[in-house]
C-alpha cells in the first residue's frame, strides 16, 4: 500500500508539473528551444552579405571624376576672343576669323567621325573664365585658361587657330608652328602641306620656341596661322565664307592623316 501511495504521490507531482508548464506557455513564458541554444553561447558578430562588403569596398574607393568631363581626341583651341581681337586690318579682327573657321573645323571632324572639342564658341575671353590664376595680366590668365583645359579635358592633341600678320604687305600664306618634339612635327606637317595645296603654296612648319601654349602644352599641339590678315589677297580668302570653309577641310584633312600615321 505504502508504494502505492508514493506511484499517486509521484503521478499527481507530474500531472501538476504538466499542467504548470501549459500555463505558462499559454501566457508566453515558454522557453525557445533556439533562444536556450543562443543564450549559451557567447555574442558573435553578424556577417555581412556579399553586397554590403561590395558597397563598403566602393565607399573606400578614391572617387573617379574623369567620367564628368567630356573626351576628345582634338580639342580645338579657338585664338582670341572678347576684348582681345587677335591681330587686325582697320575693322577686321582675326577673332571673328578664328571663331568662324573653328566652328567650321568641329563641324567637318566631328562628321568624319573624330571626336572634337572647341575651347570657345562665341565671342568671349577665356580669360574671363579664369578665377584660378591670380595674374593681374588678362593676356596671361586668357593663356593659362587655354592650357588649364589640356590638363582637364582628355585630349590627344591640341590645334590651335590664328591669323597671322606681318610689316611687309607682300607675305602671304599658311605657317604651322609646332613644339621641338616628334609628334607635334608630323601633326604640323600633316597640316601644312593640306593647307599648302588647297592655296597652292610652298611654306614648311617650324618650331614656335616664344609661344606659351607649345612649351607648356604636354600633348602635341600646333599652331596654325591660316593666312596673313596684313595681306590683300590672304585677307579676301580668310573673309570669304566658301573659303574658310576650304581652309577648314584643309585642316580636317591634315588631322585626319596624322591620326592614320601615328
Amino acid at each position: 500500500m505504502r508504494g502505492s501511495r508514493t506511484n499517486y504521490r509521484s503521478l499527481r507531482f507530474c500531472i501538476t508539473a504538466s499542467a504548470l508548464i501549459l500555463m505558462l506557455g499559454m501566457l508566453g513564458f515558454a522557453p525557445d528551444a533556439s533562444y536556450a541554444r543562443q543564450a549559451d553561447q557567447p555574442d558573435q558578430p553578424e556577417k555581412p552579405s556579399a553586397s554590403s562588403q561590395q558597397s563598403l569596398l566602393d565607399s573606400q574607393l578614391p572617387t573617379n571624376y574623369s567620367r564628368a568631363l567630356p573626351s576628345a581626341q582634338v580639342l580645338i583651341d579657338v585664338g582670341h576672343g572678347g576684348i582681345d581681337g587677335g591681330a587686325h586690318y582697320e575693322e577686321i579682327l582675326e577673332k571673328d576669323i578664328n571663331l568662324a573657321v573653328a566652328k567650321k573645323l568641329y563641324l567637318l571632324l566631328q562628321s568624319n567621325g573624330v571626336r572634337a572639342i572647341l575651347n570657345r564658341n562665341g565671342d568671349y575671353a577665356l580669360s574671363d573664365d579664369n578665377r584660378w590664376n591670380p595674374s593681374s595680366s588678362r593676356h596671361r590668365r586668357d593663356l593659362s585658361q587655354r592650357s588649364q583645359l589640356t590638363k582637364e579635358i582628355e585630349t590627344q592633341i591640341l590645334v590651335s587657330i590664328h591669323v597671322n600678320w606681318a610689316p611687309d604687305r607682300t607675305e602671304y600664306g599658311p605657317l604651322v608652328l609646332h613644339q621641338n618634339e616628334g609628334q607635334s612635327a608630323l601633326l604640323a606637317f600633316c597640316i601644312q602641306d593640306t593647307l599648302n595645296r588647297r592655296q597652292n603654296t610652298h611654306g614648311l612648319p617650324r618650331v614656335g620656341k616664344p609661344f606659351y601654349l607649345l612649351n607648356v602644352v604636354k600633348q602635341p599641339a600646333v599652331i596654325v596661322e591660316m593666312g596673313f590678315i596684313s595681306h590683300e589677297g590672304d585677307r579676301r580668302m580668310l573673309l570669304n565664307p566658301a573659303k574658310q570653309t576650304e581652309i577648314a577641310s584643309a585642316i580636317a584633312s591634315g588631322v585626319r592623316n596624322y591620326i592614320l600615321l601615328r
